[in-house]
Formats: C-alpha cells, structure tokens, sequence
C-alpha cells in the first residue's frame, strides 16, 4: 500500500500513475524450529521486508490455517497480534490482516483493536475486512457463521461503525444487526483522516459496490483478464456513486516466486491490467535472498512498469 491514505489525482497517461508497489502477507507460520523459534524469524523478516522497500506486510486472519495452504492441524496465529509484534520491529511499513472476517470480532472490538494498533505504530494501520467464508473455524470456535447475504449486511455495518467511531460523532449506533449506545473512541487514531480500509473479495454486486463507497483499497485474485474485468465493475460502481476510481488502491495477491525474472513478469501483466500494488503470498521468509531480491531487483523494477 501507498504510505499515503490521501486520494490520489485522476491520473490520464500510463507514465503518471503512481509506482506500482509491492507487498507481502504472512500465511505460514510453521517454520523450523517450532513456536519458540517463531518470533525471532519474524521480527527478523519484518525488518528485512522494510528494509527492501516493501509497502506494507499484511496477515492472515484467521483461526484455523486454510484449505489448500496446509492441514487446519498446521499452526495459525491470532492476527492482530502478530501485527502489532511486527510494529515493534518496523518503522515505516505499514500493517494490516489480509483480510479480517466480519464474524471474528465485534465491530467495536474490532475498531478499538485496529485503533490500537494504528496509536502503536505510529500511523501505519490499516483496516482489513471480507464477509468471511471458511465455515469450520466459525463452528469449530464457536463464533456464529450466518448466511452469506447477512455477513453482507454485518460487513456493511462495521464499515459504518467504522467510519463512526473515527469521526467526531459518539452517539448511539443503530443498525439491523449491531446496536452502540457510545460510538466512544478514545484516543483517535494517528492516521489521517484516519486509517485507510481495504475489502477483500470481487463480488461484483455487493463487494465492490461496498469498496467504491467505503474503502481505499480492493484486494482482488486472479490473473489479469479476471483484475480487468472486475476493475471494469469497480469503475462503473465508482461513477455512479461518484467516488474517484483514481483513489481506490487497485491491488492483486500474486504467488511469490523465488525467479525475479518471472515475478516482474507476472507482475508486468497485473500492472497494464489496471493493479496499483501487488501482495506477494507463500514467500519463503526463512530464506535472506528472497529479501535481497525483493530490494535488489523486484521493488525498483515493479516501480517502472507501465501502467493501464
């Protein structure tokens, strides 16, 4: 992510769009030496990552690990404390989960939570949600897993607690699902205006419609035609909300691979299909040349492709 939450300028030419920039999300936390080798690897890697240039280093969220990433067995960790250990060994980058489901927490909890985290790290926050979708872990832990048309509902809610709880305005919340009687949040965030809100997934009715309306930033997977065309609904969501599409940090989960060659040309095709950033998942964090490669080759060369 752009370290900056303001909008962006409409921008014309490809040449004066903003550098592409590139990110990472943690997903494993399974690495030699078990769980007491654990906090060593990744404040280490933390540092690494900013020092190579990255925008920001994103979490997973989630309780149990996911299908096809490994067995549920495999270690997770709780999100949002992974994020504010790897605050206390950065200085730039910025944090957020990758993204949160809207059912794991309160949206007040969930608020005073990012809020923390935000005064913490001096500013460096941002606000990650998604309707959620991995069943198991919601039945398994007991958290309630409702249809997806009311997750919907929920996650639109939160966005506007959200937006509430970081304004002026401390009056009572009343909405379908959540009732606030003190929308109280204090102290406010450092971000400014405050921090920015990413929605992950590419529902082309509900979530996009949701990120031209609320959201600085989109997270969207799948290979270029499929960014293409769901940036193509984005847009339209945006002119007839009236939001500038320019604004909205356009960004795609890529597969790390360790080849730079063919990272930057994956990457070439993401970025003339409109993505502004790329967050790079599945990378080897135990491994120094990953790093010296990110810093050395990916980061300045991504910044010079060109752009739709």
């Amino acid at each position: 992510m752009s370290n900056s939450t303001q909008p962006r300028a409409n921008c014309g030419e490809a040449h004066n769009h903003p550098p592409m920039h590139v990110s990472i999300t943690i997903a494993k936390f399974e690495y030699p030496g078990g769980p007491p080798a654990l906090s060593a690897l990744l404040g280490k890697a933390a540092a690494r990552g900013e020092a190579a240039g990255l925008s920001s280093i994103w979490v997973m969220d989630h309780f149990f690990q996911i299908p096809n990433f490994a067995p549920p067995e495999t270690d997770m960790h709780e999100g949002y404390s992974v994020l504010a250990f790897l605050a206390a060994h950065t200085q730039r980058v910025r944090l957020g989960t990758l993204v949160t489901g809207v059912m794991y927490r309160h949206p007040g909890v969930l608020v005073k939570t990012v809020t923390t985290l935000d005064v913490l790290s001096g500013g460096r926050a941002w606000l990650g949600l998604g309707a959620a979708w991995y069943e198991r872990e919601h039945l398994a832990l007991g958290v309630a897993f409702p249809p997806l048309r009311e997750r919907f509902e929920r996650l639109e809610e939160t966005l506007e607690i959200a937006l509430q709880m970081w304004s002026p305005e401390n009056g009572p919340y009343h909405g379908r699902h959540y009732q606030l009687q003190e929308t109280l949040c204090v102290p406010q965030p450092l971000s400014r205006p405050r921090p920015p809100i990413m929605i992950g997934g590419s529902g082309e009715k509900k979530t996009l419609r949701m990120v031209a309306q609320y959201a600085q930033a989109c997270n969207i997977f799948g290979d270029a035609d499929t960014l293409r065309a769901k940036l193509a609904v984005l847009k339209d969501h945006c002119e007839r909300l009236g939001r500038d599409y320019s604004a909205i940090d356009k960004t795609v989960i890529m597969m790390h691979r360790e080849d730079p060659e063919a990272l930057l040309a994956d990457m070439a095709k993401v970025a003339a299909a409109g993505a502004d950033g790329v967050i790079l998942a599945g990378m080897d964090l135990t491994q120094e040349r990953n790093f010296e490669q990110l810093a050395q080759v990916v980061v300045p060369r991504a910044a010079q492709l060109p752009r739709s």
